[in-house]
Parts: structure tokens; sequence; C-alpha cells
């Protein structure tokens, strides 16, 4: 593709902290650069305590442990979302419970939640689809009714805030990914967000292994051992040394992405008033951070014709989830509260348009094409 769907940001720092990783002779996981971006988080976003691990499937994982999830909990999300959101609680016993999405953010619709929650009701899992919050005041309302835990998946909302609060920091959890597709990369990786201190102790034992070993290197035990179920959560030194450098830009990534994002929606304004095309819709509340942009088409058919039409330009265009309520894996672990029509229908409507820092030089000839297309099939 002469326009790729995505092209990971370099800083130009990456190397040179790698390179000091390795001079200092850690390159195992929570060393310097750890501490460096845990901190940044914390930092950023107000959470108590921020836990740097190989992936947001690992942070899914950390949560769905410390969630307690057990053989037949049940855990409402939303359908439309990647399977990580889902196989963190299967991994447990857990059963994905699917709530319908909102027709205007496709975030999971608060308003069908309480609707979803029975005896076997542990905890709720909204995403914040595309880096746009979800309605959480409503869900932590809900979630306090029922005395379960909010679980945050923020893969796509680093740097995005609700009513102000960083998303991640506002349910009793929250999980971020960096990577190589997202705002802030590290290749994989991402981290745990834990707002309710009573988790902390044991989210630190869990990410190490099931040991007290955070606590030998504190000075606090004098050894340690294995004291509850975990696995191997930490990313290496690498990763995070990598990620540093990410993270001291994040403000002017998310700045240049944002001037990308702006520019794709003024260009199809027109359209959408038209009827032809629908764009992304942004609540009030909320502010996003420009992770992708997509269009809404007709239907599925519309949509294939697109994709089709751009690659034939040399332009990767691409669409998003297969509803995981639909998935063998999904029917066979999970079961659907509802009909999930949004859900369907969005799904095969939704088209993503490249998004990377840099592409404002192609950008224009993105959105020629797109218009040419949409133009010409509402001709037809």
């Amino acid at each position: 593709m002469t326009i790729p769907f995505n092209k990971p940001y370099i800083t130009g720092k990456e190397l040179e902290n790698i390179a000091e990783a390795h001079r200092v002779g850690q390159l195992a996981g929570d060393g310097g650069f750890t501490r460096l971006c845990n901190t940044w988080i914390e930092q950023r976003t107000g959470c108590h305590k921020a836990l740097l691990t190989h992936s947001c499937t690992a942070a899914l994982e950390v949560a769905a442990i410390l969630a307690d999830i057990r053989p037949g909990d049940e855990v409402i999300m939303p359908s439309y979302t990647f399977v990580s959101t889902a196989n963190a609680f299967v991994l447990r016993g857990g059963v994905p419970v699917f709530v319908d999405i909102r027709p205007d953010t496709l975030n999971i619709d608060e308003t069908l939640i309480e609707a979803a929650i029975t005896p076997k009701t542990k905890a709720i899992v909204p995403v914040h689809y595309a880096g746009v919050a979800c309605e959480m005041d409503a869900i932590m309302a809900i979630a306090e009714r029922h005395g379960l835990i909010v679980i945050e998946d923020a893969a796509q909302g680093v740097m995005a805030t609700y009513k102000g609060k960083a998303l991640g920091s506002i349910g009793h959890l929250g999980c971020y990914s960096f990577h190589e597709t997202k705002n802030i990369i590290s290749g994989e990786g991402g981290a745990l967000l834990i707002n309710d201190p009573l988790l902390a102790e044991r989210a630190e034992v869990i990410r190490e292994k099931g040991t007290n070993r955070s606590k030998f290197f504190r000075g606090q035990v004098d050894k340690y051992t294995w004291v509850d179920i975990g696995s191997s959560y930490l990313p290496g030194e690498i990763i995070a040394a990598f990620l540093w450098a990410q993270m001291q830009a994040a403000s002017e990534i998310t700045s240049r992405r944002l001037e990308i994002w702006h520019r794709y929606h003024a260009a199809f304004d027109q359209l959408e008033r038209q009827g032809r095309v629908r764009r992304p819709f942004i609540p009030p509340d909320c502010e996003q951070n420009a992770h992708m942009y997509f269009l809404l088409l007709n239907d599925l058919e519309d949509r294939s014709a697109f994709i089709g039409f751009m690659k034939q330009h040399g332009i990767s265009c691409v669409f998003h989830y297969i509803p995981l309520h639909s998935a063998p894996q999904g029917r066979l672990s999970g079961r659907s509260a509802g009909e999930l029509r949004c859900t369907h229908e969005l799904a095969d409507r939704l088209v993503r348009l490249p998004l990377w820092v840099g592409l404002v030089e192609s950008q224009q000839e993105v959105i020629d094409h797109a218009i040419a297309y949409l133009k010409d099939a509402a001709a037809c």
C-alpha cells in the first residue's frame, strides 16, 4: 500500500533510552525506565498506582484475578470489542454477558446494563471505543448499587478524558495498551491502573508471579516467597525504555493526531449532511485522543466496495471487530443480553481510515479518493 493504515511513530529518543538501559545493566523488568513510566501514568491520570505490563491483555488478566472471578461468575461487557476483553475473564471461568452498544459512540449502552445483572454478576467492563469515554457516572452508580467491580478497558484511551478525569482512572481498575497501533507505543505493552488502594498490594504480587518480590526489594521482608496466584506480567526494561520516549512526547503526539482527526471530520461534514455517511460523535463531556477516525457507511456491501476502491488506489482502509457474541468461542463461552441490534448493524458498516503521525502529507489523497467513492456511489 502507498498509504498504510498504520505506521508506528518514533520520537528519535527510543534507541538512546534502550542503550542507556543496557549500560545500566538491567534488561529484566522493573528497572529505572519502568519506574519512570509508572510514575508518569500515576501523575497523568491521578490513579493510586500504575503497573506496567507486557500487554493490555496481561493487565486485563491481572484485573480478572483481582476481581476474584470464579467459574460461573458473569462479567458484563460489550460484544463490539477485542477478544482480550472477554478472554481475560473466560480464562478464570467467567461468563461474558454481552450488552448492546450505543448507536452514537459505539460504547456499551449504559441504559441496558442493569437489566443484564443477575445474582451471578461480578463485574462490569466498559470499553472506551476509539478513545471516547463510556458514560462512566451512570456505570459507576449501577456498580455501586449492585456491589460490582468496574474494570475499564481503556486500551484505546490514553490521553483521553471523561468530565476531566483520565480514562482508566474512574473504575476500580483500568487497563491501557501501548501496542504499535495505539497512540503511545512500545511495540507490545500495557499497564494496569489501580484506583482502589485496597487492590494495590495484591496487584503487585499477582504481576510478580504470585510472589512478594517487590516487598523484598523495598526491604519490607527479608526474603520473598510464593504467596498468591500470579504469572509473569512484567515487560522487559527495553520495552519500558522505548515507551518512556513516547510518554515524554505524548502531548505532541496527541496534538498531531487530533489535527489529522479534525481534518477528516471537516472533510466529510457535507457528505454526512447529505445522508451519505456518518461521522464519529464525541459527547460534550468527553475529550477524545484521536485514536482512530472511522466512517459508518450504508451497509456491509457498501463498506466492502469502499475498502476495495481505496485499495485499488493504494490506500489501506480496514473494518474493525467481528462481534464477540457471534464468534465461535463467544457463542461457547458467553451469552447475549438482548438482540444486540446496534452491534450487528454498526459492525457491518464501520470502516477505519489511515491515521498516524506523519500522515498529513498524504491525507488529502485519502480524503479525495474517499469523497470520490462516496459521491459516485451516491450518484449510482
